[in-house]
């Protein structure tokens, strides 16, 4: 439970969370995998007044990074913001309820235990999945 920490590859940018998660997914969108390098983006939404960001940050459109080693951190959507899993300081404090994207997903990944999938974007309404 909170608080959530974390914080980019060289250190320079830190992340501290004093709420709990919205929601928790899993997306397999093209814009995910690209940004991240990756076969699938893990994240999790936070109400954006509960989060504290030091250090210098850069930002593509919605996507902020650290601009000294480039690790791709967090967006902000309105009064939301969406953590990046891969920076939190500690394993295994979140587990997805959610993929989006299904559509693209990688035919050879094992199922994720998850509540829902959705083939494109997320079509629930609200912030949470329940």
């Amino acid at each position: 439970m909170p608080p959530y920490t974390g914080g980019c590859l060289c250190g320079a940018v830190r992340i501290e969370i004093t709420a709990a998660p919205y929601r928790v997914g899993i997306c397999h969108c093209l814009d995910c995998r690209k940004r991240q390098g990756a076969l699938f983006h893990s994240f999790a939404v936070f109400p954006l007044d509960a989060v504290t960001v030091t250090g210098e940050t850069r930002e593509f459109k919605t996507r902020s990074f650290c601009p000294t080693c480039g690790s791709p951190l967090f967006d902000r959507w309105d009064d939301e913001f969406e953590l990046h899993a891969g920076c939190l300081d500690f394993p295994d404090q979140l587990t997805p309820t959610y993929e989006s994207w299904t559509i693209r997903r990688e035919a050879w990944l094992p199922p994720f235990d998850v509540a829902k999938r959705y083939e494109r974007d997320r079509t629930a309404k609200g912030r949470t999945e329940s």
